[in-house]
This record gives C-alpha cells, sequence and structure tokens, in this order.
C-alpha cells in the first residue's frame, strides 16, 4: 500500500516544504487541501497549476487528491454545487490528481431526499471527471459517515468516475466496523483516510496509534482482499491548533502505518 498525508496537518506550510516532508519521511503522495487559505485551490492560474505540477513530479511525489469541501447533499439549488465540483476536477485534472474528496453535508434533510440530490449532482459531473482522468470520491462523512449510507448514493449513480473515500474515524463513529465498512465500500473505493483519537468525544489528533480507533482492523481486512491503494494520514491540525506538530510526528506515523502493513494477513 502506497502512503500520504494531508496538508490539513501542516497549515500555512509552503509547497516546496511539503514536498521536502515527504520525501524526507518515505511518504508517496500528499492530499491537497483545496481551499482559499492554501497554495492549491481553484481560483489560482494556469501557471501556477503547471508549476505545482512539475514541482511535485520533479520530486517524485504524487499528489494523491484535492480535498474539496463540496456538499453534494446540500439542501439548496444545484447550481453552486456543480460549479465547485467542475472547478475542483478541472484544478485536480490539471494537477495530475487522480481524486477529488467531497462531502455529503445532507444535514438533517430526509435521507431519501438527501441521497437523490447527492446522486443527480454525482451524476452530473461524472462525465467531466472521466474525460479529467478524475474520481470524485464521496467521504463518509457527517451525513453519510457509515459505508451503508455512503452506498446508497454512489449505487444509483453507477459511474466509475464516482467512488467513496474512507474515512475510518467515521464509520467508527457510526458503529460500523471495518470488516462491515470495506465490503460495501470495495466497488467504490479510491483510498483510506486513517488517523487517531482518544474518544468519540474527543477529536483531537494523536499520533497513530496512541488511540483507539481500529486502524490494524482496517489495514486487515484491506490486505486479506488484496486492495493495494493509499493509505492517507489526515491529521486534522488545522481544527485543533493545541495538537502536536505533525512534522514531528510524519516519521514515526509513516513506519507505524508500514508496520501494519507488514503485519497483516496476505491476500486470500
Amino acid at each position: 500500500m502506497k502512503l500520504a498525508f494531508s496538508t490539513l496537518g501542516v497549515p500555512g506550510m509552503c509547497l516546496s516544504d511539503v514536498v521536502r516532508l515527504a520525501r524526507a519521511h518515505g511518504y508517496d503522495g500528499v492530499e491537497l487541501r483545496a481551499d482559499p487559505e492554501e497554495p492549491v485551490h481553484p481560483g489560482i492560474g494556469l501557471a501556477q497549476r503547471a508549476a505545482t505540477a512539475g514541482q511535485f513530479a520533479e520530486a517524485g511525489i504524487g499528489i494523491l487528491a484535492l480535498a474539496g469541501y463540496a456538499r453534494v447533499a446540500a439542501p439548496g439549488p444545484d447550481e453552486p454545487v456543480l460549479a465547485e465540483l467542475d472547478a475542483l476536477v478541472r484544478l485536480a485534472g490539471d494537477l495530475g490528481a487522480p481524486f477529488v474528496r467531497v462531502f455529503p453535508g445532507g444535514g438533517h434533510r430526509p435521507a431519501a431526499e438527501a441521497d437523490a440530490v447527492a446522486a443527480r449532482r454525482l451524476a452530473t459531473v461524472a462525465p467531466l471527471a472521466a474525460d479529467s482522468g478524475v474520481r470524485v470520491l464521496l467521504e463518509t462523512h457527517d451525513s453519510h459517515r457509515r459505508a451503508q449510507d455512503a452506498v446508497r448514493i454512489l449505487g444509483p449513480v453507477g459511474h466509475g468516475s464516482i467512488g467513496a473515500l474512507w474515512d475510518v474515524l467515521h464509520t467508527w463513529l457510526g458503529g460500523e466496523e471495518p470488516a462491515v465498512s470495506f465490503p460495501a465500500l470495495a466497488p467504490h473505493l479510491g483510498y483510506v483516510q486513517v488517523k487517531d483519537v482518544a474518544s468519540a468525544q474527543e477529536s483531537a489528533p494523536l499520533p497513530l496509534g496512541a488511540g483507539v480507533l481500529p486502524l490494524g482492523a482496517c489495514v486487515g481486512v484491506l490486505s486479506r482482499a488484496g486492495w493495494d491503494g493509499w493509505l492517507c494520514w489526515e491529521y486534522e491540525k488545522r481544527w485543533h491548533p493545541q495538537a502536536a506538530e505533525f512534522p514531528q510526528l510524519a516519521g514515526p506515523g509513516a513506519e507505524y502505518l508500514r508496520g501494519l502493513v507488514a503485519a497483516a494477513p496476505p491476500a486470500r
């Protein structure tokens, strides 16, 4: 399995330092938070897009994904959401990033209504994603935190350019074990976000292995299935400024994940 980390863990760090951090600790790629306060977002021009793609390519570090904030099940008209999806997909295509992350964001609206709205919006952007060489991934999050919630949207879309991002924290918060989450998500799975926390009530990020999330079980089910995709460490420093600095944890975290992969049972 290949390893990445999210720039959510290094708010304010320039891209050159992000690349150096990834190379120093043997990460294969980086998930870029696509927000206007970050160096990479849909508002940057073509020259900056080309320079960013070249910078990562020259270093041998992949741009795994753009972590966008479009909420595909949100109430309101389709047009603003579709415009946001369009911009994220085009940026990912220009950067050579294979994935775009989006949220459900259905809030408290009825599940069937949220599912239908999200499926319609994702189906609309699917042809552009296919043409751009990008997959739009619905994260297990907020209103659709369990795998069984996400697949209610993804199944009706039925398009190869629309898939799932498995956030292990949220399926766990939803009461799903990895052995239940993975089979449901497997036909749609783009990559997996890992992290660790002290409890369901204490969401501040911890070093991998220092908390309660079933990371070993997660890697185990992936390995037994022969899945050889990406594990991305999403260390949410941006939302928890009191948390330890990610650069101090990046090396031990990568070693921890490599250890989990090495100890996991082989494919059946």
